[in-house]
């Protein structure tokens, strides 16, 4: 468990990953890149993802990661596994380790991804967050209380282009006011990575890295 970072706002940031390992992360990448590149890139993505939730204002920042830590992950943030069964499952599960307060979940596939498009989360009155991914799928997920993962995630059919429309539904069916994100672009495939890059701010590592292997004869 790393050493955490002094409270500096009131919700509870979660980031649910697995740690980049060639042939384990990123398939629809290879090919054209080899699974070591598909892996660079994972790393990369997962990396601004955790530095950009270290700028956010949170009380506490947490890592629900598939797999073994590894130098990639800064301090600030406490580490714990994630559980078993389908996505919705292991997304149920992660919100479960959130004792009070708002708590934002999000995924390690969006690099571009700011401070600013969470520093509301929270704050704004709403009951939930949703932030919906452009392939149909959702980026980001929250709860003002999140003991209501519990019931209104677990059975939502993933990776498909309707989860995002099924996930949200629940939230509204359940009665709860809902405050929309921005769509954001996930890195599945090589042409994602590509207008992902481009959209990232600067100094991002995974635009970086796809630079590198875009000179390297890409």
């Amino acid at each position: 468990m790393s050493a955490r970072l002094p409270a500096t706002g009131p919700v509870t940031l979660l980031v649910i990953a697995k740690d980049p390992v060639p042939g384990r992360v990123k398939t629809r990448l290879t090919p054209p890149y080899t699974p070591q590149e598909a892996a660079s890139l994972a790393e990369a993505a997962l990396a601004d993802t955790l530095h950009t939730v270290l700028k956010a204002p949170a009380r506490r920042r947490v890592l629900v990661l598939d797999g073994v830590p590894g130098p990639w992950l800064p301090p600030g943030f406490d580490l714990v596994s994630q559980g078993s069964g389908g996505l919705d499952e292991r997304i149920a599960t992660a919100f479960a380790h959130c004792d009070r307060g708002p708590a934002l979940l999000v995924g390690m596939d969006t690099p571009q991804l700011t401070a600013d498009l969470v520093a509301t989360v929270g704050r704004d009155g709403h009951d939930a967050w949703f932030g919906p991914a452009a392939d149909g799928g959702f980026w980001a997920l929250g709860f003002a209380d999140p003991t209501h993962a519990a019931t209104l995630v677990r059975g939502v059919p993933m990776s498909t282009d309707r989860t995002g429309a099924i996930q949200r539904r629940r939230l509204v069916e359940a009665g709860l006011s809902v405050s929309d994100l921005p769509v954001l672009r996930d890195v599945d495939t090589a042409a994602d990575a590509a207008e992902v890059a481009a959209c990232c701010p600067p100094g991002s590592r995974f635009a970086a890295t796809l630079n590198s292997l875009a000179g390297a004869g890409r």
